[in-house]
């Protein structure tokens, strides 16, 4: 491009049509090559179209207006992000992981009517009432990472409401969140359904609006394919339903024991897998469309999709009101997984006030922390933090999954659970050890930002680690424990009192 131009208006269409180039790789900046045509809205329909963002230009521009209307303009034009496109693309076909990765974590869901009990401390009859604080740990490294993402994003629509910035709204939004637990579950499911209803409405609206934004047939025309990122895109949608393995059994113990784990099962399947796939599609789509503005300012982007004024600062509260209730679960999901751990080796039965008051501070304290911490980086952080979870949890899952179906075939002795000293004893060695196996022998296959297994470059970046974490632990696992039976009832029992059996299997006919 030459140095000068005779106009501003000569020197942004030069740079537009040099980013364009370099976006698409259609040709090199100076190349004759065609450029792909895009649809671009008048500026009377869409003031931040191309057409509405140069009708801003003026003969006496500043250079840093100028500069700052280029921007904008690049990142309309820029748009679809190569990367992100490959997403929309595959949209169909990454549905298949999630599809996976929830049919594992709904088959722990269909515990919990016939146990009654928190997820994870049916660990205990795999790993010993001591042994399962080793994943109880993990969990809640997951409780404060997810704490602390959905701090993220609900302190940027704080920090908008309120005009104190996202620092700020992230400390506000997490003392909201602890005080909201403090009350308990009555009020946490009571939050649950009001938000399910007025989240879902907002939602609907802000998908129309982004269809009525984006230009879709630009957006699927690419059809370039990098398998190393879409293998990606499928282990980020399976960790994204496997890491609600370790607590959806806290929320489905609350329904009735004579209710059908296959009616468990397929309602938390299918209301998972659907509205993941709903919410990570739009946000594929909003990251394609807008680019860098999406990426710099997730919910800012989001919410403008809905207007101004009043209307935006209404969906910055529903943000706000959506992520309250995960923090929520994520906060008392926290203190029940570490009282479950420190139980295990105190025997303690009954938690005060004030103890539960610490609990859910230090969970509080925890993930804010880590929020204020990764706030500037948050994509490529949560990214990270989704493949840690699935390398800690796959092998866990799988032993959970294959004691319980196969081994036990769903007989539990609950009292037991309580008890290092009975039948399931302090500390199961073999299931500690296989999940340790699980754990190892996943590293030659998993990439990281910080880390990346040696076999990863072999299979051409493509990471297949959360797959030898699922299967290889399955199968140590059976192998290890399909003669150890002497442990295991005649049938479940539900109390030291009562041995009645309950309800039907998930996988009978």
């Amino acid at each position: 491009m030459p140095e000068y131009y005779s106009s501003i208006g000569e020197a942004v269409g030069a740079a537009m049509q040099h980013n364009i180039r370099l976006a698409h790789r259609s040709a090199a900046p100076g190349s004759d090559k065609p450029l792909q045509a895009r649809h671009l809205p008048s500026a009377s329909a869409d003031p931040y179209s191309v057409r509405g963002t140069i009708s801003r230009l003026h003969e006496d521009a500043s250079p840093d207006e100028v500069a700052g209307i280029i921007e904008e303009v690049n990142g309309a034009l820029v748009g679809a992000l190569p990367e992100l496109t490959e997403l929309v693309a595959s949209a169909a076909d990454w549905t298949r992981a999630r599809v996976l990765g929830g049919a594992v974590m709904a088959l722990h869901s269909a515990q919990g009517p016939r146990l009654g009990l928190p997820q994870m401390i049916s660990s205990r009859a795999q790993f010993g009432v001591r042994g399962a604080a080793v994943p109880l740990t993990l969990v809640v490294v997951m409780y404060v990472g997810f704490f602390a993402s959905g701090s993220v994003l609900a302190g940027q629509a704080v920090g908008e409401l309120t005009h104190l910035g996202d620092t700020t709204g992230i400390v506000l939004f997490a003392l909201v969140t602890a005080a909201t637990t403090l009350v308990g579950y009555r009020l946490i499911h009571t939050l649950g359904r009001v938000a399910s209803i007025v989240c879902a409405l907002a939602f609907v609206y802000l998908g129309i609006r982004l269809l009525q934004r984006a230009d879709l047939t630009a957006l699927l025309a690419d059809r370039s394919f990098h398998l190393p990122l879409f293998l990606l895109a499928v282990s980020l949608s399976a960790s994204w339903q496997l890491a609600f393995g370790p607590y959806v059994a806290d929320y489905s113990r609350y329904l009735p024991r004579t209710t059908s784990p296959r009616a468990t099962f397929w309602w938390t399947l299918g209301g998972s897998a659907l509205g993941s796939q709903w919410s990570m599609t739009f946000g594929a789509l909003a990251a394609a469309a807008a680019g860098s503005a999406f990426v710099d300012n997730q919910v800012g982007y989001v919410v403008g999709l809905g207007g101004v004024g009043l209307a935006a600062s209404f969906l910055y509260f529903i943000v706000a009101l959506g992520k309250l209730t995960v923090n929520v679960l994520n906060t008392y999901g926290g203190f029940m997984s570490v009282v479950t751990g420190i139980s295990g080796f105190r025997g303690q039965r009954a938690l005060s006030t004030r103890g539960r008051a610490a609990y859910i501070a230090g969970i509080m304290i925890a993930g804010t922390a880590v929020a204020l911490l990764g706030k500037d980086s948050f994509l490529s952080s949560f990214k990270d933090f989704l493949l840690f979870l699935l390398t800690a949890f796959t092998p866990w899952s799988a032993i959970n999954l294959v004691d319980y179906y196969l081994i036990a075939k769903e007989r539990y002795d609950l009292p037991a659970l309580s008890d290092p000293h009975g039948r399931y004893g302090a500390w199961r060695v073999k299931a500690l050890v296989v999940y340790g196996v699980g754990l190892l022998a996943q590293l030659p296959f998993l990439a990281t930002s910080f880390y990346t297994g040696p076999l990863v470059a072999p299979l051409g970046g493509t990471d297949l680690s959360w797959i030898v974490g699922l299967f290889v632990p399955a199968a140590l696992y059976w192998l290890a424990a399909r003669r150890d039976t002497a442990h295991l009832p005649d049938r479940m029992i539900l109390s030291a009192e009562m041995g009645t059996q309950a309800g039907p299997s998930v996988l009978a006919s």
